[in-house]
């Protein structure tokens, strides 16, 4: 077992116009994904805009309890296989269109809701918030670098925003990586794992239960209010514990679940399942993304193994409110079988299988030790002196900002002040933001910095399919016509249809695999002819004669 495997991460923005608190969210997010776009093109030189998503192939009603839910009686929010459309009023869309920025998009009518990035990512708009979903990679320390490479993305774009307001009229926006705006409305950070297609779905739900509703105590970003308006005062854990409903379901913006059965592997579909996780918070902490990418991973490879915990708890829902509306920690949750464990003793419970288990295998690999170590430190800091963590923790380190403030100041829980001291912990903007301001201090300890993040925001991981899509997004940015996780599609000279490359294998198509023949293709044609020649079941196009 080992934290190795095939993973990535979503997140959502929250979006704000300060000097328009009425500003459609639609248009500000389009605003964010249009102007990246365009920055991407400078940056590349493309002679037209970059590229777009392809939706071929996706399939958000399939449920992995083994149906498909009719698409009439689907949330609307669940159609994620059909492009987005811009809702605002034509007024809103024609100011986006006179833009000065926006005017270099391929016909000065064109804006992008939809793009795929040179480090293999894709940038859109998702249910009204600009979404980052991460290129695939291979560790947990991968994914906490290419979802910080998200922050920087999106930095650039509310600063090339911001930077075009006065001369456009447009509205400047920030944007804050957290998980609700304290208004009924919650928005995701979601996790992706690829698993074997052989492993049962009902073994991993019922392994995955107490995990998750017991996960937050290392990695909940901690909020102000408790309930989905924080209409009680308080201080919780998690940003997402009380937008949770349901044990298992395929939603993901209504009746969420804990855990989510949408079945839509982005690869081959007889050998590979994707885990869609939507439980978990946005993390700003390195320290809370490493272990939230890789304790999962480790207990997904315990669940394939046979080897997890056997604990159930008697309401999962219920289990993953209190734990979370408890930063003291003590409080316990009730089990099946009778017991009652706090968050840490179910965390613990998990964190000794693993090691048991790479103990009977051999011993840990390098990166599986570390995640290892990392879990048992932070779980006998939690319950031995919870503000040391501080340093480590989002939600510690948010929790210690607010006591502060309470203690300095006097105020309650339900002050309006420490409402907004929480948005502002999120903020994106370094200069504004609490987090990055602890770690310009030395209060926050970081696994990257600043120039390895920025390279992350540009160039994609060497080790799996998105290297191949981020360099063809690179070197040919005006023949890539789409992209999506599983293929590419090109323009060719005398092809009226192009050539669409297939990824079904994560794995394949990397650096190594490809690289030489990249680098060495004059031209997307030539490069469609070599591909063509090495992995033929690869390229679908017509005649290249």
């Amino acid at each position: 077992m080992t934290v190795r495997r095939v993973m990535g991460a979503e997140t959502e923005y929250g979006v704000l116009a300060a000097g328009n608190p009425h500003a459609n969210a639609t248009v500000l997010s389009t605003q964010v994904v249009t102007t990246y776009a365009a920055l991407v093109r400078r940056r590349l030189g493309a002679g037209r805009t970059a590229a777009g998503w392809d939706y071929h192939g996706e399939s958000p009603l399939e449920d992995a309890r083994g149906f498909t839910v009719p698409r009439e009686q689907a949330d609307p929010a669940q159609l994620t296989d059909v492009a987005p459309v811009l809702t605002a009023e034509e007024v809103a869309a024609e100011a986006l269109r006179e833009s000065g920025l926006w005017a270099e998009s391929v016909d000065r009518h064109q804006v992008v809701m939809n793009t795929v990035l040179p480090n293999g990512a894709r940038l859109y708009v998702d249910h009204s918030h600009p979404e980052y979903s991460s290129p695939e990679v291979t560790t947990p320390r991968d994914a906490v670098l290419w979802d910080a490479a998200g922050d920087r993305v999106v930095l650039d774009a509310v600063r090339a925003v911001a930077a075009g307001a006065v001369s456009t009229g447009l509205d400047v926006v920030n944007l804050y990586k957290n998980n609700t705006d304290n208004k009924s409305v919650s928005y995701g950070a979601h996790e992706n794992y690829l698993v074997p297609r052989s492993v049962p779905f009902d073994r991993l739900a019922a392994a995955l239960l107490p995990f998750f509703a017991s996960r937050q105590v290392m990695c909940g970003a901690g909020r102000v209010g408790l309930g989905p308006r924080g209409e009680r005062p308080g201080f919780q854990i998690s940003q997402r514990a009380d937008f949770f409903e349901r044990e298992v379901g395929l939603e993901t913006t209504v009746h969420r679940p804990v855990v989510n059965t949408r079945d839509e592997p982005h690869a081959e579909r007889t050998r590979h399942r994707r885990l869609h996780v939507i439980i978990g918070d946005a993390n700003l902490s390195h320290t809370a993304g490493l272990l939230k990418f890789g304790t999962t991973s480790l207990v997904l490879g315990l669940i394939e193994a046979g080897a997890a915990p056997d604990v159930a708890l008697a309401d999962p829902v219920a289990a993953l409110r209190t734990i979370s509306h408890d930063p003291s920690l003590g409080a316990t949750v009730p089990l099946r079988d009778g017991r009652e464990l706090t968050g840490i003793q179910l965390q613990r419970l998990y964190l000794e299988a693993a090691r048991a288990h790479e103990e009977a295998a051999g011993g840990p690999d390098p990166q599986t030790r570390e995640v290892l170590e990392l879990w048992e430190e932070v779980l006998d800091a939690l319950e031995t002196d919870l503000l040391s963590l501080a340093d480590r923790l989002d939600w510690v380190a948010k929790y210690a900002l607010l006591r502060g403030y309470r203690e300095r100041d006097g105020l309650a829980w339900d002050d309006p002040r420490l409402t907004l001291i929480d948005l502002q912990y999120a903020d994106v903007r370094p200069e504004k933001g609490l987090y990055h301001r602890l770690v310009a201090g030395g209060r926050m300890r970081t696994l990257f910095g600043p120039e390895e993040v920025e390279r992350a925001a540009g160039l994609p991981p060497a080790d799996t399919r998105a290297w191949f899509r981020g360099r063809l997004v690179s070197r040919f940015p005006d023949d890539v016509l789409t992209a999506n996780w599983d293929s590419v599609s090109l323009t060719l000279p005398g092809v009226r249809r192009g050539a669409r490359i297939a990824m079904p294998e994560p794995l394949e198509l990397t650096r190594a695999d490809v690289g030489p023949l990249v680098s060495s293709a004059v031209d997307a044609e030539h490069l469609v002819r070599a591909l063509a020649d090495a992995r033929p079941a690869l390229v679908h196009t017509g005649s290249l004669d």
